[in-house]
């Protein structure tokens, strides 16, 4: 009878766990994949406790709920939850640890059952790594960003200056090809992909959310004009980068509320390689971002040698460049320079 009590009261909190965990990748991640696994999960859990001698009503039959000498007791972590991703946690461990428990005690009552509860524990295993990394995101590297430029390489082949730009230091690399096809910028966003992935370097695809979704980039990047953040966000899913273009104070604290990962921020100073420019808005009015919002900023726009030190200190956490990189005689080495400002800062 004390072990089916120990048996009944960790299925309880196993089901219990489950059931909160599904809420948090149902409602909260909107995934539908995790969802149908945790209801599977359940299943298992379910079928399980049917193998026991006389199943449930044996379970039930061992409770004494007001005998339990832990019921009115509480560790002080489980009067808070300061976060979703700590709510997640602390259910998720429920599981692995309920199930760890019933796999230890029904060895003495069904074989069989004992196997499923050891599955169910590799399975919450699993998951929590899934879910983990949905609920903190991608993560924005920061740094030197690198945006493509065919017309800026001295022609030179893209991809070589790419390669010479990774093994520089850049962190990203953001495909921007305007007038090239989506097929021929499909086959580049592959390639891009393969060497960005092998160098463990974001990648990421202007403007073309399908592209980026074809190609399994790490994420987007959208101007004002562009696809809504939203509607982005649900084709891409949540473990994807979505980078928002700001020209303003205002635009920056709408795309972090909107739910971006990163925000651009420009341009800061003059530049020729975008046509219809935005005014530019300078080295206080990033500060003043940078102040005003909890993601990083990307600064971009007329950014160089001679001035990036400034945008660094003004508190961006990653410039873009094109004509910096792309445009330079030797590649590898202003790529260092520049991703040795962020290495500088960090040192400092």
């Amino acid at each position: 009878m004390k072990i089916l009590r120990i048996i009944d009261a960790n299925i309880n909190r196993t089901g219990e766990g489950l059931r909160v965990v599904e809420e948090v990748a149902r409602f909260a991640l909107n995934h539908g994949p995790l969802t149908g696994e945790l209801k599977a999960m359940r299943h298992l859990l379910t079928e399980a406790v049917a193998l026991l001698p006389r199943g449930k009503a044996g379970l039930l039959a061992a409770r004494d709920a007001n005998e339990d000498v832990g019921a009115d007791s509480f560790s002080p972590g489980e009067k808070k939850r300061d976060s979703l991703k700590d709510l997640f946690l602390a259910n998720i461990r429920r599981v692995q640890e309920g199930a760890r428990v019933l796999e230890e005690f029904t060895k003495t009552k069904s074989e069989n059952a004992a196997f499923k509860f050891k599955e169910l524990r590799y399975r919450a295993y699993t998951l929590e790594k899934e879910m983990l990394f949905l609920l903190e995101g991608p993560g924005f590297p920061g740094g030197l960003y690198v945006i493509t430029g065919s017309e800026f390489t001295k022609g030179r082949p893209l991809l070589e200056v790419v390669a010479q730009a990774i093994e520089g230091g850049a962190k990203v690399v953001q495909l921007r090809e305007k007038e090239t096809t989506a097929r021929e910028l499909l086959k580049l966003a592959d390639k891009l992909r393969v060497m960005t992935k092998e160098a463990g370097v974001a990648f990421i695809v202007n403007d073309r959310v399908d592209l980026a979704k074809a190609a399994e980039a790490d994420g987007v990047h959208l101007g004002q004009d562009d696809l809504p953040l939203e509607v982005a966000r649900e084709l891409l899913g949540r473990d994807k980068l979505i980078g928002i273009s700001t020209h303003s104070l205002e635009q920056a604290v709408a795309a972090e509320e909107a739910g971006a990962d990163y925000i651009g921020v420009g341009p800061v100073f003059p530049t020729a390689t975008k046509e219809n420019l935005d005014p530019v808005v300078g080295l206080e009015l990033l500060t003043r971002i940078k102040e005003a919002v909890n993601i990083p900023i990307v600064a971009i726009g007329g950014i160089n040698d001679g001035n990036a030190a400034q945008v660094v200190e003004a508190g961006a956490d990653s410039i873009a460049v094109i004509t910096a990189v792309m445009g330079a005689n030797d590649v590898a080495a202003a790529a260092k320079r520049l991703q040795g400002l962020f290495t500088q800062r960090q040192s400092g």
